[in-house]
This record gives structure tokens, sequence and C-alpha cells, in this order.
């Protein structure tokens, strides 16, 4: 991958990015969404670039309701049509987690069976992956680049760097719909077991596994290909 074509589209954000990646790598991208907190201010931006731009969002079996319906509010509201609903094998399922309690015992191999795996699958093929990552959300995702070729694929981040005052800003202006469970002060949102509410002046993703010295699912650590 040329350092110069990764410069030069890692010198732009937001719709700008959208745009420019696919000019780039038309019908080799798609856009990964858990459809949580802040999934809206990206999808409304896929929306206006490309409404049918594959969208890869993992139905993990653990989700809340209110993602659920929510998912299927925002993609009516801004007329989204690439939905690709990514599912774990029910037998590795059952064989893994029979009880349902794998999460709890082990999340490292829940999220792996429950999210990484089917992604992976769903992923294969795509050069680029866009995700809706941002720094301000700390962590291992303090530093990371608008744009990177990491793990075999392109991995973009349109909102990487902007702030809450900024996703803030787009929810307003474009009057997005905010996620029901916003309002009950949870701040990230993933599988209904492993996420909680935050206090006020706690980081983003602090209600994320919390106690259990996890930060991230792994897709977004995982080697999507082999090359």
């Amino acid at each position: 991958m040329s350092g110069d074509l990764l410069g030069w589209l890692g010198a732009l954000d937001g719709e700008e990015l959208l745009h420019a990646l696919l000019r780039v790598f038309p019908g080799n991208t798609a856009v990964m969404s858990s459809f949580g907190a802040e999934s809206a201010v990206l999808l409304d931006l896929v929306a206006r670039v490309k409404p049918d731009l594959p969208i890869l969002s993992i139905d993990t079996g653990r989700l809340f309701p209110e993602t659920v319906a929510y998912r299927d509010m925002l993609l009516a509201r801004l007329g989204l049509t690439g939905l690709r609903l990514l599912r774990p094998d029910p037998a590795e399922a059952a064989a893994r987690d029979g009880d349902g309690e794998l999460w709890f015992r082990d999340p490292d191999a829940c999220c792996a069976l429950r999210k990484v795996a089917p992604l992976k699958t769903g992923a294969a093929g795509f050069t680029v992956l866009i995700d809706g990552r941002k720094r301000f959300h700390g962590n291992e995702r303090a530093t990371i680049s608008t744009v990177q070729w990491a793990r075999g694929v392109i991995e973009a981040s349109p909102l990487a760097t902007w702030d809450a005052e900024r996703i803030e800003a787009a929810f307003v202006a474009r009057d997005l719909p905010r996620h029901p469970l916003v309002a009950k002060g949870i701040r990230s949102i993933g599988c209904q077991p492993c996420t909680s509410p935050v206090g006020e002046g706690d980081a983003v993703r602090a209600g994320r596994w919390s106690g259990r010295g996890k930060t991230e699912c792994g897709i977004h650590t995982t080697k999507w290909t082999s090359t």
C-alpha cells in the first residue's frame, strides 16, 4: 500500500474521507457499525455519500432490545439499504456457550465467539473497513490514525479526530435520533451482560466490561487477512 496514498487519505476526515475512499476503492469498502450511542453520526455521513454501502453489524444474540429497535429505526430514517447482519455460528455457540454464561467465565472467549469470528467472515473480500472509533474515547483509541494499513486491510476512522462537542453538534445539526439507553447513563453500548451506566466525569467506555480489566472486544485487534 502506497505511503503517499495513505498520507493523502489520512489528511481527510468525515464526509470528505468517505468520498475519497469510495473513489479509490469502489466496491471494496464496507462500514462496521454496532448501532451504539454515537453510531448515528457516522451512518448519517454514509447515507449522504452512498446509502447502499455495505454495513457490517454483529448480532451477538446478547444485544439490548433497545439496540435492535434503534438499528431498525435508524436504517429506515437514514434510508440505508446495505445492512449485513452477522451472527455467531449456532453449532459453535452451543458447543462453547451452552449455558449462556461464557461472558462471565471468559469475556475474551465470548467476544471471540460472538463478535470476532462472525465479523472476520463477513469482512472477507473487503479492502477497506470503516469504523466509528474516536480518540476522545481513550485507552487504545487515544492515538488511532484516521487511516492506516493494519492487519491486512485499510482501516478508516473518519471521526477519529472529532471530539465530544463536534459529535454532539452533528446530532443537533442533523436532528439525529439518540439511542434510548444514552438517557439512562450508558455512553458506550455493547452486549447487555457486559454494559453498564457510567457516572458523571467517567471515561466514555468505563461501563464496558466494568471491573474486568478489559477495554476492547477484539474486532479492532484481529488480523482480517493472511496477507
